[in-house]
């Protein structure tokens, strides 16, 4: 039986043009890209190309884009070298950013919390009375993720990173989950930081990016060589990153494409904000579930998250693994965590009920079908159990 799986969010598949890329570079010369031979040379341009091309993505020019093993990576890059040009001093993040942000931050610098309202949408107005506090020590960092990873909720970025431009302050936006799914013009944006991800949109695990503001400068967290124009050292994972610009390239309609505008990062919205569209209409129809988060435009097109009433997310989650259908949940027994999401809790939400489906490049309309068609057969058993 063929399975649907409905957890892109998570990590989707590679895309053909990725794939053809790993193929590629299992033809290639071994070289070190940072080496003045044939075969160093050779392995620099198609380095280089990756590079152009993720930078075409997200609108930036190629020296702006520092390589990584993945968002996380880039993340924790950010934190240390914005908390080493300010020592001791605090950064703000709100609890529905990623753990990768929360935990970077913690480890490295006090911390305080941004609040967010009912949506998991940052309050601009409490961000821009504490940057505007005298009475407070001067943040370092300032985080905002341009979409978040449970629920979708859109953030305010352009109001946050205007809000920093104005006061001077860093500020970093993790656009993981963003990046490839809707349109990053981060040219225009003008953030010190953005980190992204390869696995994301299509590429392949252990490939991200560090977007550099033009003229920043910041103490690299990996030292050890001058890789990367010395932000980040190690050799580059080449088959990796080859993926990712292939990836990147697909998403911009070519190498010198327009980020997807009106091309096939459009096309795959639409398609997805149908399918999820189709996703809530078919859960919507059982008793006792609803839609955690903001509605239509103001989440990332390509996820939803659910509420189910009476019943826990997690046995509903096995239920529907049984029949074919992968989704995720933000209980602390479906992650790797002992602790429930504190996305979902700094909304307010009961994270041990909630479902998060997922859809991607690959998602055929049959695999929400699927899910339409279990979905409500399994909440019914369980909900007949507990009766």
């Amino acid at each position: 039986m063929a399975r649907a799986y409905l957890d892109h969010a998570s990590t989707t598949p590679p895309r053909p043009a990725a794939v053809a890329a790993l193929a590629q570079w299992a033809t290639m010369p071994t070289g070190d890209p940072g080496r003045l031979h044939q075969e160093g040379r050779i392995v620099r341009d198609a380095l280089e190309l990756a590079r152009g091309q993720v930078a075409d993505l997200v609108h930036v020019a190629g020296r702006q884009v520092v390589f990584t093993s993945g968002a996380t990576e880039s993340v924790n890059a950010a934190v240390w070298g914005a908390t080493r040009a300010a020592p001791g001093l605090p950064v703000l993040y709100a609890a529905v950013e990623h753990s990768a942000v929360r935990d970077a931050s913690e480890r490295l610098a006090p911390t305080e919390d941004v609040a967010v309202d009912g949506t998991g949408r940052l309050q601009v107005d409490a961000l821009r009375e504490r940057l505007q506090s005298s009475s407070l020590p001067r943040p370092a960092l300032v985080h905002c993720q341009w979409g978040n990873h449970e629920v979708g909720t859109l953030q305010p970025v352009l109001d946050v990173v205007a809000l920093c431009r104005e006061a001077g302050i860093t500020v970093h936006v993790d656009a993981a989950a963003a990046c490839g799914h809707v349109p990053l013009d981060l040219a225009a944006l003008d953030a010190d930081l953005v980190s992204i991800s390869a696995h994301k949109l299509g590429g392949v695990p252990g490939a991200g990016a560090l977007i550099v503001r033009r003229g920043s400068r910041f103490e690299p967290l990996l030292v050890g060589g001058e890789q990367e124009r010395g932000r980040r050292a190690g050799l580059e994972a080449l088959p990796a990153l080859l993926a990712f610009g292939a990836a990147a390239a697909t998403l911009a309609g070519g190498t010198g494409g327009a980020g997807g505008a009106g091309g096939v990062m459009a096309a795959e919205a639409t398609t997805a904000r149908r399918q999820i569209a189709n996703v809530v209409d078919a859960a919507l129809a059982v008793q006792g579930v609803a839609v955690v988060g903001p509605a239509g435009e103001e989440r990332l097109p390509q996820l939803v998250c659910l509420g189910v009433q009476g019943v826990e997310a997690e046995p509903v989650l096995i239920g529907l693994d049984r029949a074919g259908v992968a989704v995720h949940s933000g209980s602390a027994c479906s992650s790797e965590s002992i602790e429930p999401s504190p996305v979902l809790e700094a909304m307010g939400v009961d994270s041990s009920h909630s479902l998060r489906i997922s859809v991607g490049w690959s998602t055929t309309d049959e695999d929400c079908t699927e899910f339409a068609r279990e979905f409500p057969r399994v909440v019914a058993d369980l909900r007949a159990l507990r009766s």
